[in-house]
């Protein structure tokens, strides 16, 4: 387009319009221009001097096509700034501003008046309205435009605010989110660390009698809790015979770890006193039920004598002993017997056996047999595993046997694994799981 020169505001304000028609340009496009073309000829114009507007198509280095639009004006007392226009535009060398705008794409088909070199204003203007009314129309809806304008870039700028604070924001509830969950493992593990301590100060001292050999496994149902309901004991008692002791008591978590273990002592300090076997069971119930008349708990008591392998059973509800041979053949060792806060508690009878060389007995609760609540089966697969692990070294046996009964878990319920081997003369162990 060959530059022109003009003299007042409107003209320049419809040269302008007819320019963004003529290359489709956006609406919003056009009218940021127009109002920083009008701003800038404001001020030259009115210095008493002209302005010359001039257009041209230009290519870019990518290849897109770019409208330049370049306005000469004469120097101004006080000319606007170029980059804080409504479009911002750059200001030239010989002192002109040009603004290059983009062609193609998301341009704006243009309406169907600008055909016949109207500008549309809520419907076409009528053609008896003067100039000056036309013009003037004009102004009040650029005046308009310009609050618009100013109104979009204000909610644009805080829009990009909003967005960094809530880019920090988010940052900083990620970081806060990271230092929780190393806070929260930290207290895991030193929950975790809480409990296997308390769990070790709960055991009973561990023991070495020559001839035999001892291993424990240990696995509550509520990981959160030391012990749960299931306990044992054993002692070496004056007469050089060991005695153990195995419990299961009602419940889960710490109340029934507290009722174990008043069980255990209860039992511990009737056989240090030289009560007999088979009385055992019911003496504890007479001793604890006054104090604890909800206590439920089922024992298994065992006498082993270290030099004859002589052994001697009391029951009370307890599932029974597994004793495997070193043969191969195996045994339940069957007692009846009723168990504390049971009617008529006690043990019917006691059992008698002999464990020799290389002869492996598990006494157990029922979480190792029940977990797939079917104890039958769960009884002969426990004579399956114990006869696969009976050759390992002792300690490792109840936690291997443990892993074989429980591939499929249907009932969680607390777990305790005790093996006894007779070894050879002069070999004694104990140990822990």
């Amino acid at each position: 387009m060959n530059p022109h020169t003009f003299h007042d505001l409107p003209a320049l304000r419809r040269a302008v319009r007819r320019i963004c028609e003529a290359h489709r340009l956006p609406s919003r496009t056009g009218g940021r221009l127009v109002l920083s073309v009008a701003e800038v000829a404001g001020a030259a114009l009115s210095a008493g001097g002209p302005v010359r507007l001039e257009t041209a198509e230009q290519t870019a280095p990518g290849g897109s096509t770019l409208l330049a639009v370049t306005l000469h004006a004469a120097p101004a007392p006080a000319p606007p700034s170029p980059a804080h226009l409504p479009l911002p535009g750059l200001a030239t060398s010989d002192g002109a501003v040009a603004w290059h705008l983009p062609l193609g794409g998301t341009q704006e088909a243009p309406p169907a008046a600008a055909a016949r070199g109207a500008v549309p204003l809520q419907g076409r203007v009528r053609e008896a309205e003067t100039a000056e009314v036309y013009e003037a129309q004009l102004a009040a809806l650029e005046g308009d435009l310009a609050a618009a304008l100013s109104r979009v870039d204000t909610l644009t700028t805080e829009l990009h605010r909003l967005k960094d604070e809530l880019a920090e924001t988010n940052s900083g509830v990620l970081a806060l989110y990271v230092q929780l969950e190393e806070r929260d493992e930290q207290l895991r593990r030193a929950h975790g660390q809480i409990l296997r301590e308390l769990e070790d100060a709960l055991r009973p001292a561990p023991i070495t009698v020559d001839g035999l050999e001892f291993a424990v496994h240990y696995e509550p149902a509520d990981t959160d809790a030391p012990t749960g309901g299931d306990f044992y004991d054993w002692l070496r008692l004056p007469d050089g015979t060991v005695h153990i002791t195995v419990v299961d008591a009602l419940g889960h978590g710490v109340r029934s770890t507290r009722s174990a273990l008043n069980v255990t002592h209860a039992v511990r300090t009737l056989a240090l006193e030289g009560h007999p076997l088979e009385s055992i069971v019911a003496h504890t119930h007479d001793i604890l039920a006054p104090f604890d008349p909800e206590i439920m708990a089922t024992v298994l008591l065992a006498r082993i004598h270290p030099g004859t392998g002589e052994l001697r059973l009391a029951n009370g509800s307890h599932p029974p002993a597994l004793l495997l041979r070193a043969d191969g053949t195996s045994e339940y060792l069957e007692v009846r017997g009723r168990g504390i806060g049971f009617p008529l508690p006690g043990s019917e009878s006691v059992r008698e056996a002999t464990l020799h060389e290389g002869d492996l007995l598990m006494l157990y609760t029922d979480g190792l047999t029940e977990s797939r609540r079917d104890p039958i089966e769960g009884e002969a697969r426990l004579v399956k595993s114990a006869r696969a692990h009976a050759r390992r070294p002792v300690d490792e046996i109840p936690g291997a046997v443990a892993e074989d009964m429980h591939t499929v878990i249907l009932h969680s319920d607390d777990t305790l694994a005790l093996a006894v081997r007779r070894a050879a003369p002069g070999t004694g162990t104990h140990a822990g799981g």
